[in-house]
């Protein structure tokens, strides 16, 4: 492999009119409108938002932090938090951050592939509706994703003559950051860096490899921590995740990924039927459009650029594609944001590799309209999945509401179904007797339950906790919910 700059996509008059429109930054900017109009407005904390975000907001008891999670989403919105609670405030704050991550994330692979390209990468993963929909989210998926374009960028440039310091230290620091924010992602993510440095004898570099195992030791560190002191250990916290995932083991959740890829936003257990197939073609055409990618570099001799990126796409693929039985569709967003390149750079080799000019400009007109085609579907599955979560948001503020006009005020105590985001939006701790946040058991929680507030929620239809048989049931109207009182 060798880490040639990519062909120029324009040349001349034309090519010095291209690299003087800051194309990046053009599709950043687009990127936190879309999120600020579409996105952010009136969209609640959801289920894990409110357990990352508890951990570090001064005016909620913590939520029960599960073995797979990790901080980094927490680090990031604590100085916000710490200033005030307003979800749109902190919704504003997110949205201008993701927007800049994208801008500097991918800025790190303008002097590979050129501003063009890059740009089209940049906007190929912005216009999907999960990356709007995350951007203004306290979730880690999409910032997983934009370390790894950074890393897998700073990479590749290091092996350019004259590359200095700097650049070993922003391979280093995206490694890291992709760990703190999700440890299992960053170690799927390095994997492939450390191989690649073992495999092609170019990258040979000690340096190289211990920046990646550095960058992968200082994100790691806090969760290897919390390891040793809530589980007694790696071996165990694994273990505890593995429980809490439903077992990790071999499990082909492509055809979950598939049918939830429009929705839901989780897929658990994943039993829905797949809908409005003709939405999913990108998805399908996605894979096949990266190997025709990874082969036409090969065959041009510039396979670096292309390769690496997709090699580390299908590494972050694998826990989410054959470990667990469950899908979601922002698992996947660190595979699409780096696939982008390769498929950006296809379509970029494609445009110039035609003749005569005319024809040129027709093949980039029918690309040009595909790529309208598909932001729009993107669009409309957007409005769906972003109404989807505005209800759920709504309904959990809902039942707090009732639950405060039955007297549950701090310090108090919610248990039962969807305790966590409830028991976040009434001010109160939660607690859990079963299930994969289970956190107590049931004599605590009624030792707990006699010395302060208590409601134990429980979806109308299925009755009370075995706990709370002999509590006074108040049917909380319009939510579904039922909220047991002792």
């Amino acid at each position: 492999m060798t880490t040639r700059v990519a062909a120029r996509p324009c040349k001349g008059a034309q090519g010095r009119v291209c690299r003087r429109i800051p194309w990046l930054a053009l599709v950043a900017a687009c990127y936190v409108a879309a999120q600020l109009a579409l996105a952010a407005p009136h969209l609640g904390l959801g289920w894990d938002e409110t357990v990352y975000l508890s951990q570090v907001d001064p005016r909620n008891p913590a939520a029960y932090f599960s073995a797979p999670r990790s901080r980094g989403i927490s680090f990031l919105a604590a100085p916000v938090l710490a200033v005030t609670g307003s979800t749109p405030v902190l919704r504003t704050v997110l949205a201008l951050l993701s927007a800049a991550a994208l801008y500097a994330a991918y800025r790190v692979w303008r002097p590979l592939l050129g501003p063009a390209r890059t740009a089209l990468a940049a906007l190929l993963f912005a216009g999907l509706w999960a990356t709007m929909l995350y951007g203004p989210q306290a979730m880690p998926n999409l910032w997983v994703a934009l370390s790894a374009v950074a890393a897998v960028g700073w990479f590749l440039r290091a092996h350019r003559p004259g590359a200095s310091r700097g650049v070993l230290l922003g391979l280093g620091g995206a490694v890291a950051a992709a760990t703190l924010f999700r440890f299992s992602d960053g170690v799927w993510l390095a994997a492939p860096l450390l191989a690649a440095c073992g495999i092609v004898p170019a990258w040979r570099r000690p340096a190289l490899a211990l920046a990646i195992a550095g960058g992968l030791a200082v994100g790691g560190a806090q969760w290897i921590a919390e390891a040793y002191v809530r589980w007694g250990g790696i071996g165990a916290r694994l273990h505890a995740s593995s429980a809490t995932e439903g077992g990790m083991g071999l499990h082909w959740a492509g055809g979950d990924a598939w049918r939830s890829l429009n929705g839901p936003l989780l897929c658990r257990p994943c039993t829905v039927p797949l809908t409005h197939p003709e939405l999913t073609l990108w998805w399908l055409a996605l894979p096949v459009l990266a190997l025709t990618a990874c082969v036409v570099a090969l065959c041009a001799g510039r396979a670096a650029e292309t390769v690496l990126p997709a090699s580390c796409a299908a590494a972050l693929s694998v826990p989410y594609l054959v470990l667990i039985g469950y899908s979601a569709p922002r698992f996947l967003l660190p595979v699409y944001a780096l696939l982008a390149l390769p498929v950006a750079t296809l379509a970029g080799r494609t445009v110039r590799a035609v003749r005569p000019v005319p024809a040129r400009a027709a093949v980039a007109g029918v690309l040009a309209a595909l790529l309208v085609v598909h932001l729009t579907v993107q669009y409309t599955v957007l409005q769906e999945r972003h109404a989807d979560a505005r209800a759920t948001t709504d309904r959990y503020r809902a039942v707090a509401d009732d639950l405060r006009r039955l007297g549950l005020h701090p310090p108090c105590l919610v248990t039962g179904s969807h305790s966590q985001p409830i028991g976040y939006y009434a001010g109160c701790a939660s607690a859990d007797v079963s299930g994969n946040n289970r956190n107590t058991t049931e004599a605590a929680l009624l030792r707990r339950a006699a010395t302060e507030p208590t409601a134990a929620l429980a979806k109308t239809r299925s009755g009370p906790p075995g706990y709370a048989q002999a509590w006074t049931a108040h049917r909380l109207r319009g939510t579904g919910y039922t909220a047991y009182l002792p």
